[in-house]
């Protein structure tokens, strides 16, 4: 065994909705079980729960970072990136806050089915080698056109994330 310690994984979880008492909805909550499950097989699991407030509700972040520790994970290797408004926000929040602690590993991406694609083009974009977690094998909706609806938005938000990424690195976008 080598005397070397095991460089830290940076697992990004992407947000979901928190309902409006600041409990955790399924899909918050799936893709929270499936980063967990994927960290507990890496050696320094760095979580990266990432999503800020919305209505007045908890900030999606801190409500992951809650179930986060409700599975035994220690607050040590949790980074909470809480002040993110969408998935843009969160790939740039998070890309900031690995940087400034010094990180230049991969990435290990965790969202829903529908939602991965777009959060590991933009994390590639964002300059990081990335990982794709396992994402929940439950459906995010029930009803066959609630799941239609989520994939067909990620169809126009993909692109469109991507055009904001890039005119940002060309310093053509506008900044909030």
């Amino acid at each position: 065994m080598s005397g070397r310690a095991q460089a830290p994984l940076a697992i990004v979880i992407f947000g979901a909705a928190v309902r409006p008492d600041g409990t955790p909805t399924p899909t918050l909550r799936r893709r929270v079980v499936a980063a967990a499950a994927f960290g507990r097989a890496c050696a320094a699991p760095l979580f990266v729960p990432t999503g800020g407030s919305r209505d007045g509700r908890p900030a999606e972040a801190a409500v992951m970072a809650d179930l986060l520790r409700g599975d035994g994970i220690p607050d040590s290797a949790i980074v909470i990136e809480g002040a993110a408004r969408d998935t843009l926000e969160s790939v740039l929040a998070c890309s900031a806050l690995l940087r400034a602690r010094g990180y230049r590993g991969p990435v290990a991406v965790a969202s829903s089915a529908y939602h991965l694609p777009r959060c590991l083009v933009l994390m590639r974009l964002a300059g990081w080698r990335v990982v794709r977690v396992p994402p929940p094998q439950a459906p995010a909706a029930r009803r066959l056109a609630r799941r239609w609806f989520w994939r067909l938005r990620e169809g126009v938000a993909l692109p469109w994330d991507v055009l904001l990424l890039v005119l940002r690195r060309l310093g053509a976008a506008p900044r909030d």
